[in-house]
């Protein structure tokens, strides 16, 4: 792949990570927080999206399609990424390798997730609450799935930053900080509300 090929896919690469990505995984953890409000509340909320107009066309072109991009040349760039946290062990570093494996098992988690989900909607399965309910009940799949939301709300957060470096909204090493409290902010808010949506569904 030439410099010029890679440096391209890259920036769409972040691009896509953030919007439409980025923001579908927002929306999809306020949605789920509606579980803490009850059965009822939640099962609305879902419903609402899952009967939006061309909801088939919205999910494979502003979700599916952008999604798999990211994650399949996400975990191109993990494999040949150069990390070197041993050498040199700043902040920065550790977020580059951390970025790396929460991908990856995002991957996993997001097909497993799909599978659980959508793919049994498509075999005439009901998603509801209590579908999430009787998935989380297992103890395993709970720390899976908390596991996975954690990764899913520290690789946005990151990936925010790395979006504004990559696209020079932050350059100065001020506003890279600035940016950095901003993201371990969004980290820790949407953390809080992708978590208590998972632990409603159990409690």
């Amino acid at each position: 792949m030439s410099r010029e090929s890679d440096f391209y896919l890259r920036r769409l690469h972040s691009l896509l990570g953030v919007i439409p990505v980025g923001l579908f995984v927002t929306q999809h953890l306020v949605v789920n927080h509606f579980a803490t409000r009850g059965e009822e509340a939640f099962n609305t909320a879902s419903n609402f999206m899952g009967n939006l107009p061309f909801v088939l066309f919205l999910e494979w072109f502003i979700i599916y399609i952008p999604l798999m991009f990211h994650a399949f040349y996400g975990v191109y760039i993990a494999f040949t990424a150069k990390n070197n946290v041993k050498r040199y062990g700043t902040f920065r570093n550790w977020m580059f390798l951390l970025q790396r494996v929460t991908g990856v098992f995002l991957v996993i988690f997001i097909a497993w997730h799909i599978y659980e989900t959508r793919i049994q909607k498509a075999l005439g399965a009901e998603v509801d609450f209590d579908m999430m309910a009787n998935i989380l009940s297992n103890p395993f799949m709970l720390a899976f799935y908390i596991v996975g939301v954690l990764s899913a709300t520290f690789h946005l957060a990151n990936g925010l930053w790395s979006f504004a470096v990559t696209w020079g909204i932050a350059q100065s090493p001020n506003s890279q900080k600035i940016v950095s409290y901003i993201t371990i902010l969004a980290f820790l808010v949407l953390s809080v509300i992708g978590v208590q949506a998972l632990l409603a569904f159990v409690v």
